[in-house]
């Protein structure tokens, strides 16, 4: 039961609360140390999987507690990027969004809710829906936003105490940086709606069958 794969889902769980809490905290080393721990929280999960194909790891435990692992984390993330861009919209601010809106973090969790009930209703009917190319790709640009984000509020938190306020490589990355984040969020929630479109098409025989 309790295997490498295992043990590194679990450690990502327990971390979660850690993830969630570091951007509340003032000053840009904290959210740095966010930005470290999501990545390695990321890595983690795509090592765990690789762990448990490559050495016949697969278990019913890790089933269960991988896709658990995976929405904790987003919502640990999401959550407090979208608050703190609201409550400090002055000084996080994101090119052309602004702040994170509410919509497309309700659209980004509330797919992922979706999707594991979709995935549900299919195992009950004998059909196995695996992860395919275009759900893959969201969950890559939705981490990328989320480590831009973070690393965002970092930078943004840095300039003063760097005294970063006229170098003028900190005002091009200032531009850039915000406009990677803005693009890739956008990125992200066009992919979530059509990975999920893509899902119920391709899955679409089963609709046919509960009505039959």
């Amino acid at each position: 039961m309790w295997t490498l794969p295992n043990t590194l889902t679990v450690a990502r769980i327990a971390i979660t609360p850690v993830i969630a809490a570091l951007p509340f905290i003032d000053g840009y080393w904290p959210k740095v140390a966010c930005f470290v721990v999501f990545i390695a929280a990321a890595a983690s999960d795509v090592l765990d999987g690789k762990l448990a194909r490559r050495h016949n790891l697969v278990s019913d435990l890790g089933k269960t507690l991988d896709p658990l692992a995976d929405k904790l984390l987003l919502v640990a993330t999401l959550v407090p990027i979208w608050y703190i861009s609201q409550q400090r919209q002055e000084h996080y601010g994101i090119p052309v969004w602004g702040s994170i809106p509410l919509w497309v973090v309700l659209l980004l969790i509330g797919r992922e809710v979706a999707m594991t009930a979709f995935r549900a209703w299919a195992s009950r009917r004998g059909v196995v829906i695996a992860a395919q190319g275009p759900g893959k790709l969201k969950t890559v640009f939705q981490s990328i936003f989320i480590g831009g984000a973070i690393a965002w509020f970092a930078f943004r938190d840095a300039i003063r105490p760097m005294g970063w306020e006229r170098d003028t490589a900190a005002r091009w990355w200032n531009q850039f940086h915000g406009r990677f984040v803005a693009l890739s969020l956008a990125i992200a929630a066009v992919l979530t709606v059509y990975s999920f479109v893509i899902y119920l098409y391709r899955y679409r025989g089963l609709f046919s069958q509960a009505r039959g």
